[in-house]
């Protein structure tokens, strides 16, 4: 009895300052500066290891693996060009040096493949290991190391998976009450109120730590807030700001409960996996969303998958059919305190969590943008490119033509053929045909 009287109480004043010093403050938006002085701890951590690492680690090392790095010097010159140095102006036998080294070039390093990866670090953040291999470099530091662990672990761990269990419980539970409100504004702004705290809640639990700049262009009702997609937690970031109304396909499981109890309080889009494919079906439920200025802007990530917070890849056109005005919104992660990429064909849900609560921080930038619509004589797809530029320049990222759905799919035979084309042109300007 002795054992679960101390076991009890042990357990009612863990939740006594879990509610009181964190689960409170998150949900009214407001900080005790408990992660403030977190973060300002976990810098000044992180600075000293890194100087103990350039310490540590010989000349020798670095110099080789900075030659490692960047060896293909690649030539972005165009086919013509390209080939001018190895033929005449007919066909040549000797075209097909051309065409190998730009493969050679692609299959050693290949600028889609990298991009669902981890990002690479400039220096050790005691979490994950970099291309340096910092196997032992002092006792001070491997003291440290292992002091980080049992902190992560056994402190940081138990305090994240309790407020995300209460997080989600209270959004379940939450909505699911909300839904059986008569629709008006009372429930709407109920609606807002849960998603608002919930969301709150479940960022402290990944001692997230968000900088918003200009707020003054946040997403308004009946709008589309489009953004670059690095993480399944990039809803969250942005509802911790404002509500939006999401658009994905029904799930299963866990994530299905949470979605049949979100879509009775708010008028959130989910499809089925057959009507996802009707693209008819899914514009015409966006464009009836949209035409209603009191419903919540739709927030749409046009990409299709996580990408490692480098770059910005091709945006999928469908967001840009529908019409009205788009919101374009850059999101920016600090992989110092922790990697926010979730490599959905490595890791699953569950062990990307895990990864995820047992980092330092989430430490990310938010940038809302000026609101763009599509100009006369624009199409979806040079419409989309203009908001994937504006975003990957915002952002700091870089701004790649492909498809995300290469992460799965082989290279489409379009662009095969538009490289056949290409040559073919060239023979035929040159008259050999």
């Amino acid at each position: 009895m002795e054992g679960a009287e101390l076991a009890g109480k042990i357990l009612s004043t863990w939740l006594t300052l879990v509610i009181g010093l964190i689960l409170l403050p998150s949900a009214f938006g407001v900080s005790l500066g408990i992660s403030e002085m977190y973060m300002k701890i976990l810098v000044k951590t992180l600075e000293w290891a890194t100087i103990r690492i350039e310490k540590g680690v010989s000349k020798e090392s670095v110099l080789k693996n900075s030659a490692s790095v960047g060896i293909i010097q690649r030539d972005e010159s165009p086919m013509e060009k390209g080939l001018s140095g190895l033929r005449g102006r007919d066909f040549e036998l000797s075209d097909v040096f051309y065409f190998s080294k730009k493969g050679l070039e692609a299959i050693v390093e290949d600028e889609v493949t990298q991009r669902f990866s981890s990002e690479e670090l400039v220096s050790w953040n005691l979490l994950t290991r970099t291309n340096v291999n910092f196997h032992y470099i002092s006792l001070r530091l491997t003291m440290v190391w292992v002091l980080g662990v049992i902190v992560r672990y056994c402190v940081l761990l138990p305090l994240r998976v309790t407020l995300a269990f209460i997080g989600i419980s209270l959004l379940v539970l939450g909505t699911t009450l909300v839904g059986q409100l008569p629709d008006g504004s009372l429930k709407n702004w109920l609606s807002e109120l849960v998603h608002l705290t919930c969301c709150r809640i479940c960022v402290r639990a990944l001692s997230g730590t968000i900088h918003y700049h200009n707020k003054q262009y946040r997403p308004q009702k009946g709008g589309i807030c489009v953004a670059n997609h690095t993480s399944p937690i990039d809803v969250l970031i942005l509802t911790t700001d404002g509500c939006y109304a999401m658009v994905g396909q029904v799930h299963g499981g866990l994530m299905g409960i949470i979605q049949r109890a979100m879509v009775k309080a708010c008028p959130h889009v989910w499809f089925e996996r057959s009507e996802m494919k009707d693209r008819h079906l899914v514009t015409k439920r966006l464009k009836e969303h949209i035409a209603d200025k009191k419903k919540l802007p739709i927030l749409i990530f046009p990409e299709g998958t996580c990408i490692n917070n480098t770059s910005v890849m091709m945006f999928k056109k469908g967001s840009f059919e529908i019409g009205g005005t788009i919101h374009p919104v850059a999101i920016k992660y600090n992989p110092q305190f922790g990697d926010a990429f979730w490599n959905s064909s490595k890791y699953n849900m569950v062990s990307y969590l895990l990864r995820m609560m047992t980092s330092w921080a989430i430490v990310c930038d938010v940038w809302y943008m000026p609101p763009m619509t599509r100009e006369e004589g624009e199409d979806a797809v040079q419409f989309a490119n203009r908001v994937k530029s504006a975003i990957a320049v915002q952002g700091g990222l870089a701004e790649l033509p492909w498809d995300g759905g290469l992460k799965r799919a082989k290279v489409k035979d379009t662009f095969k053929e538009e490289q056949q084309k290409n040559y073919s042109k060239m023979i035929v300007g040159n008259g050999s045909l």
